[in-house]
């Protein structure tokens, strides 16, 4: 298992974990920094502040417990539907690939692709806020046309990850999908 680090498109830390299980399947993980505490006490207490002025203000005891009820479910919400700790991707020459959301709160969310509907994985680019940015995505091959793309499925959304790091996904990748076209399909006769 080998671990290196870079940066999200925004500058933030990241780590990409590649993890080979055999030839035709490979694991490729990217963590995100976890919540800082930090950041949290930060706002938190600014959100009951604000609601300690507004209780002085106006005498009523509503607006605290209001606070503290909204902080509290924010939190939740945050840490099981928004925050990722981490994006893997394992991908298994044989039978397709499975992409995993890891959110804060411990839920997973998982979505598999058969390697039959897998066209191919590039690195495209798209213009945000005056900056261009790249990604990694999955083509799905459209059954009706096999030259066309029915789909774009894009690829660690929520870490962001660099160039530099994209282009080392991509290339474990393309290793893998390149093992598949060049081994002829097997007909189940030994």
């Amino acid at each position: 298992m080998e671990e290196r680090r870079y940066r999200s498109a925004s500058g933030g830390p990241i780590a990409l974990r590649a993890r080979q299980h055999s030839a035709s399947c490979r694991e490729l993980a990217v963590r995100c920094p976890r919540l800082q505490l930090r950041s949290l006490s930060a706002v938190t207490s600014a959100v009951w502040l604000a609601a300690y002025g507004l209780f002085v203000l106006s005498q009523n005891s509503m607006v605290l417990s209001a606070a503290i009820f909204i902080t509290l479910i924010g939190l939740i919400i945050y840490l099981h539907f928004v925050k990722i700790d981490q994006e893997s991707l394992l991908v298994i020459g044989s039978l397709g690939i499975q992409v995993t959301s890891s959110y804060a709160s411990g839920k997973e969310s998982t979505t598999f692709i058969e390697m039959s509907r897998v066209k191919d994985v590039v690195i495209n680019e798209a213009i945000h806020m005056q900056k261009v940015i790249y990604y990694l995505c999955i083509l799905l091959q459209d059954p009706g046309d096999p030259q066309g793309v029915s789909e774009v499925v894009p690829l660690f959304q929520s870490s962001k990850p660099r160039l530099d790091c994209l282009i080392e996904v991509y290339k474990s990748c393309q290793e893998i999908l390149e093992q598949r076209k060049t081994t002829p399909p097997s007909n189940g006769i030994k």
